[in-house]
């Protein structure tokens, strides 16, 4: 009659084997995704109004190998960092402007992406599935310039948002995504999960 709730993740893409580890390997993890994102904010192709970046490579990675909840936590930490002031964002760039500027709406994307990819990678969107992975990490991508679009149409109207800050980024959206399912294939090909 009962399942079996003790081993919830046996079986499922855990490549960091999380699910056992203590709270001091998840809080280096924590600090580890916080210098990920920052290196990946570094990666960038100057653009105005938002510059591209490596950005949504690094969280929906996080997303898939921390799972949602680390992942969120991750992506918190390094928000804040940025919002106290820490060179951490596209750029070098910290401090509140960025969360009132063109790329707050991005910024706000973020939790929601991580947690998307993460819970998505929990019902087996990931590994071996690659068809799955890669849509999970598009969405993600999406949904991201979906929100970012929102909140800069407010600023410059919608149609000269959507070729600022959607268009541009589409091309990347699809090479992030495709990049992110093929390494998560290799992983799960050289591991035992599925």
């Amino acid at each position: 009659m009962s399942s079996t709730p003790s081993t919830p993740l046996s079986g499922r893409f855990d490549p960091l084997s999380l699910s056992g580890r203590p709270a001091v390997v998840k809080m280096g993890l924590l600090v580890l995704g916080t210098l990920v994102l920052a290196a990946a904010s570094r990666i960038s192709v100057p653009m105005l109004p938002v510059p591209i970046t490596m950005q949504t490579f690094a969280l929906t990675m996080i997303g898939v190998l921390y799972g949602w909840r680390l992942a969120l936590v991750t992506v918190l930490a390094w928000l804040g960092q940025a919002a106290l002031g820490l060179p951490v964002l596209a750029n070098g760039a910290g401090g509140v402007a960025p969360f009132f500027g063109p790329t707050a709406g991005y910024l706000a994307s973020f939790p929601v992406i991580v947690v998307l990819v993460g819970f998505l990678a929990q019902q087996g969107w990931t590994g071996r599935r690659v068809v799955s992975s890669f849509i999970a990490h598009f969405s993600a991508n999406l949904l991201c310039l979906l929100i970012g679009w929102a909140w800069l149409a407010g600023i410059m109207g919608a149609e000269k948002a959507f070729f600022a800050g959607v268009a541009p980024f589409m091309v990347g959206a699809v090479l992030k995504s495709a990049l992110a399912a093929a390494l998560l294939y290799a992983m799960a090909s050289r591991g035992k999960t599925r």
